[in-house]
């Protein structure tokens, strides 16, 4: 399942890449930004024991409404939480990274993956105009589509319409704090960012 029925919007057309980016034998995986928990749900199905962590009082409030066996909500900042170290094979996390710092949250996420551990994120940027404006009219015609047969489904949590950084901002950090790291624009106003911890 890469999504639930009747639900549409950016991001949840991007859940697919997460999900198809599961490491194998992956046992614990962390959703920094989880929201009402819709993808860590989704995670549960490939992986035994996944935590969703956002700071949002409300989202969380959803999340737990929904649980399941094997999913926890943590409400609280991933960049501060007394995780362990090297504590999680998988780390994922969908239109969050823009209102964190980003270079403390790419950090941060550098030290929680175990070596072999998968980062998967699909996050937003600012485009550049006008280099940037035949994507960005590419992408209204896509999202039109898609709206008006799959319908729209606006999530409950908070939103920062202007994300600070650019996507070549982003690909750069990727590159600098994340070697080897794989960056792609995606059409929907999106990225993504994956990237393999070495193992020693």
């Amino acid at each position: 399942m890469t999504q639930k029925a009747g639900r549409w919007n950016h991001n949840i057309h991007y859940h697919s890449v997460i999900l198809n980016a599961v490491p194998a034998g992956a046992r614990l995986a962390l959703d920094i930004g989880c929201g009402e928990g819709m993808l860590a749900r989704q995670l549960q199905q490939r992986i035994p024991d996944v935590t969703g962590i956002d700071l949002d009082e409300a989202s969380i409030g959803l999340a737990e409404t929904r649980n399941s066996e094997g999913v926890h909500f943590l409400r609280g900042d991933f960049v501060t939480y007394p995780f362990e170290p090297e504590s999680f094979d998988f780390v994922v996390s969908v239109a969050t990274l823009h209102h964190l710092d980003a270079i403390s949250a790419l950090s941060r996420v550098r030290e929680l993956l175990r070596p072999g551990g998968v980062l998967c994120i699909i996050g937003l940027a600012s485009g550049r105009l006008p280099r940037d404006l035949p994507i960005e009219l590419a992408a209204a015609v896509v999202h039109r589509f898609h709206s008006r047969t799959k319908g729209w489904w606006q999530h409950p949590s908070p939103t920062l319409p202007t994300p600070p950084e650019t996507y070549g901002d982003m690909r750069r950090m990727a590159i600098e704090l994340l070697p080897g790291a794989s960056f792609r624009r995606r059409l929907l106003w999106r990225y993504s960012l994956t990237w393999t911890k070495p193992s020693p």
